[in-house]
């Protein structure tokens, strides 16, 4: 599950020896994605509900699908907080069906690879919705990030 996806493991790893560091807490998201017979394509919208630092955050955010839309509102509800977040990118994104024979009931496994032009890593997500995997692996991916730059004295 973790191939190509070593920032996942190693936050894994910090979580199951109990030295995993909390950035930001969620109190929840919504995606929605509307059809409107006006447009073109469709318009995804996501609003985000986190804790960072004790401060209570309520973004909200469009994108051209769900998942980057979620990932808009993540980031402008974070970046004010850790402005290197802003260095990062989403340079691949992969889905892949875990139990084919379940069709569109099956687990998801999202793969996501970011980069901020110094390095490029890995995250994964697992779940039965591709939006929660899409988000398990969005939430590594800035993790991964903020850990990796606390560690080199960025912020």
């Amino acid at each position: 599950q973790f191939e190509g996806a070593e920032a996942s493991f190693e936050l894994l790893m910090e979580r199951a020896l109990g030295n995993h560091k909390t950035y930001f807490e969620l109190d929840g998201f919504r995606v929605i994605v509307e059809e409107d017979k006006g447009n073109a394509d469709p318009l995804a919208e996501a609003t985000v509900r986190l804790k960072v630092k004790g401060i209570a955050e309520h973004t909200a955010a469009s994108g051209n699908g769900p998942v980057n839309a979620l990932d808009h509102a993540l980031r402008k509800a974070l970046e004010e907080f850790y402005p290197n977040l802003r260095e990062v990118r989403l340079l691949d994104y992969k889905v892949r069906i875990l139990d084919e024979s379940k069709g569109t009931g099956a687990k998801t496994r999202v793969l996501i690879t970011s980069g901020d032009g110094d390095e490029t890593w890995g995250t994964v997500g697992v779940a039965d919705n591709i939006i929660e995997a899409s988000w398990q692996a969005l939430v590594d991916s800035i993790e991964y990030k903020l850990r990796r730059d606390e560690r080199k004295g960025k912020r």
